[in-house]
């Protein structure tokens, strides 16, 4: 492959990109440095890419492994339980209670779904891009969406 073709590559997924960073990064600008990071180290490192074919697994691979190094950077982190839920609802009222019951899911079962539902990435594809079996991505799609049925009842019994 080369730049010209990556270059092209990336910008198809750009959506996918996003997703997947958004599945892990709360923060849109946190999302943006760990893409073009990710974007970088891509070009950089154009000649490690053994094979065309798995091109787009290896660039979302480098973007989750950005993704990993923004959070360890921040450190400081606070989760979602600790901010006053007006403050949280104020700033996210844009976004769908799908999204927000997502938003709530652990970071494993978070990438996972995104992966699969979001960019019909195959159970033995999401194992080989996280460096897990498939039994394990399997588990981690059943619990989640588990996690998200009784998420979302309960916003609506609340009559969120």
């Amino acid at each position: 492959m080369n730049k010209e073709q990556l270059g092209r590559l990336i910008l198809a997924s750009e959506d996918t990109l996003y997703h997947v960073a958004k599945s892990l990064l709360y923060n849109d600008a946190d999302c943006a440095d760990a893409i073009q990071e990710s974007i970088v180290k891509a070009f950089s490192k154009i000649d490690t890419l053994r094979a065309d074919a798995y091109a787009k697994t290896w660039l979302i691979r480098i973007l989750i492994n950005e993704c990993y190094a923004v959070m360890r950077k921040e450190k400081v982190m606070v989760s979602i339980e600790t901010v006053p839920e007006e403050t949280w609802a104020a700033e996210h009222k844009d976004y769908s209670d799908l999204y927000e019951a997502l938003s709530r899911l652990p970071e494993d079962m978070r990438l996972t779904v995104t992966l699969h539902y979001l960019e019909g990435y195959s159970v033995k594809e999401i194992a080989s891009l996280l460096g897990t079996t498939e039994s394990a991505v399997k588990n981690r799609l059943f619990r989640a969406r588990g996690k998200l049925r009784q998420d979302l009842e309960g916003m609506e019994a609340a009559g969120l």
